[in-house]
């Protein structure tokens, strides 16, 4: 069974994915913590990886049982097609979160513009191209998952 990507509604991604486990539907709504700031403090939240999208694993003839859900917008599609995430593209995402405060990343001697190869983490072996470089970040662009990467400076 393919890996599809479904659109929900804002702030819906939790919602969806609880409700389609419900239905019987295999699901993955990738969720990282996050400090975030308030006027009057900072809280620790649990919050999607991905605003919007909740990966789900159909076969063909099951695609419409999504819709079940009222946070369900669409499917996601590329080149006029339903989109598709191979099983090791998943597996690279559960293992990044389930690694990722473990994972010390450093970019030394490279320009914006440059394509290396990471050495290290969830992502080895993968190319990149160096989109950014920043006093407080890097940005990454890692297209052969089609995603930007934020890789923030340890304090």
């Amino acid at each position: 069974m393919n890996w599809y990507v479904i659109y929900t509604k804002p702030k819906w991604e939790k919602r969806v994915s609880e409700q389609l486990d419900k239905f019987g539907v295999n699901c993955y709504c990738p969720l990282i913590n996050k400090v975030q700031q308030y006027s009057d403090r900072k809280k620790k939240v649990v919050v999607p990886l991905f605003n919007h999208y909740v990966f789900v694993q159909l076969s063909e003839k099951d695609k419409n049982r999504v819709f079940l859900s009222p946070g369900v917008v669409r499917y996601l599609f590329w080149l006029g097609k339903h989109a598709i995430v191979k099983d090791d593209e998943i597996n690279i995402i559960k293992n990044w979160i389930e690694n990722g405060d473990k994972l010390n990343m450093t970019v030394t001697q490279y320009q914006v513009g440059d394509t290396i190869k990471l050495n290290s983490g969830p992502f080895l072996d993968q190319n990149v191209v160096i989109k950014e470089i920043t006093n407080k970040h890097y940005i990454l662009v890692l297209e052969s998952l089609g995603c930007i990467l934020k890789i923030e400076h340890l304090a």
